[in-house]
């Protein structure tokens, strides 16, 4: 992304001379969005014991096969698919959404409860720029980490080895390895 953290959504010469035109890097973003959007929304609807045909459209939104023995659940959402990396024995259970575009991995034996989000995209605070510019950074999952239903993992959180994080947490800091987070503002609770 450009300047690591910012993405223009407007390109800035053709917005100086009143045109609102969707940036080059915004606007092949926003296509990709509308694709996957459009698999997503077919294997969402495909029966549950159809394995080829979720393979198949997993495949085509992640880029590539998925890993040995990683297992998803639909409904599963995600807004690009490319920037998501799964190691192996990866499990995410249902209703689960992965806004990837800045890049989320997901370390071994991860376990994703479900209607957790993971978000790597957002828009700055300062209302001046809030539609003039995306931000984002990477979220780093390391192996064997649990993620509780319904958690929220907000941009540029890495989480340690062997950590849980509690159902319903907010996750918007680092997580130390083999900790337990819980709560709206991720405190860690206890350690191992």
């Amino acid at each position: 992304m450009t300047n690591d953290r910012f993405m223009l959504i407007h390109d800035p010469e053709l917005q100086a001379r009143g045109e609102r035109v969707l940036g080059v890097e915004f606007r092949a973003m926003s296509e990709r969005v509308l694709r996957v959007t459009e698999l997503t929304s077919r294997l969402n609807v495909l029966p549950f014991d159809d394995e080829a045909g979720k393979a198949a459209l997993l495949e085509q939104i992640l880029g590539a096969p998925l890993p040995a023995r990683v297992t998803i659940y639909p409904p599963f959402y995600t807004d690009h698919g490319l920037r998501l990396d799964l190691a192996e024995r990866v499990f995410i259970n249902q209703g689960c959404t992965f806004l990837d575009y800045a890049g989320i991995r997901l370390g071994e034996g991860v376990m994703v409860g479900p209607k957790a989000t993971f978000i790597t995209m957002g828009h700055p605070v300062d209302p001046d720029e809030r539609r003039q510019f995306l931000t984002g950074a990477p979220i780093d999952v390391a192996e064997n980490v649990w993620i509780g239903a319904g958690a929220t993992i907000l941009p540029g959180v890495s989480i340690g080895r062997d950590a849980v994080v509690a159902a319903g947490t907010i996750v918007a800091d680092d997580v130390p390895a083999a900790s337990l987070v819980a709560g709206p503002k991720g405190t860690v609770r206890r350690r191992w």
